[in-house]
């Protein structure tokens, strides 16, 4: 029975999320499979993934064969990498310490560099957002600024209409005297 480790399509539409499975290879895309090694979930960033990496050695050392995106996941975190060490300690060419060792060793680079991109990331998203606040406060600025004129003016015609009327008043307050 010839077997695949493959992407199996769940979630919503728009929002994809994947098992990462050993499958047949004449069963559905959706369809029954052997193992579930994993998930997949596109929608964050970086990308979440979860895997079995035993799981998935184990099917490739009895020669299931992955897709192309599989292949891609498995490579990502150190599937592929933690297989060719073991056929390496399978001919002799490594101890198990030593081939340990080294996967452990990439595991903690590997960690760095995605420890790396999750800070970049949110840095950048900080950049942004003071940027979109500053942009903010200078238009709010400029509306204060192009408003106050306006309040201005309305105001010295304001003073004008009482100076007037006072004005009015005084010389109208004169002649109402004058005649009682």
């Amino acid at each position: 029975m010839p077997v695949k480790i493959r992407l199996q399509r769940h979630g919503k539409k728009g929002k994809p999320y994947y098992w990462i499975v050993a499958a047949d290879t004449r069963s559905k895309r959706d369809g029954k499979y052997l193992e579930k090694l994993g998930a997949y979930n596109p929608n964050t960033n970086p990308a979440t993934i979860e895997l079995n990496i035993d799981g998935a050695v184990k099917w490739l050392q009895n020669g299931a064969q992955p897709t192309d995106t599989a292949k891609a996941i498995l490579s990502y975190k150190g599937a592929l990498l933690k297989n060719h060490l073991a056929g390496g300690v399978r001919k002799g060419a490594l101890t198990e310490e030593q081939a340990e060792a080294k996967f452990t060793a990439w595991l903690e680079e590997k960690a760095g560099k995605v420890g790396a991109k999750t800070d970049g990331l949110a840095k950048a998203q900080a950049e942004a957002k003071a940027k979109a606040f500053e942009a903010e406060k200078a238009a709010n600025e400029a509306r204060i600024a192009a408003a106050a004129p306006v309040v201005e003016e309305e105001a010295e015609v304001v003073e004008d209409v009482v100076e007037n009327t006072t004005e009015e008043a005084t010389e109208a307050a004169p002649e109402v005297k004058e005649e009682e």
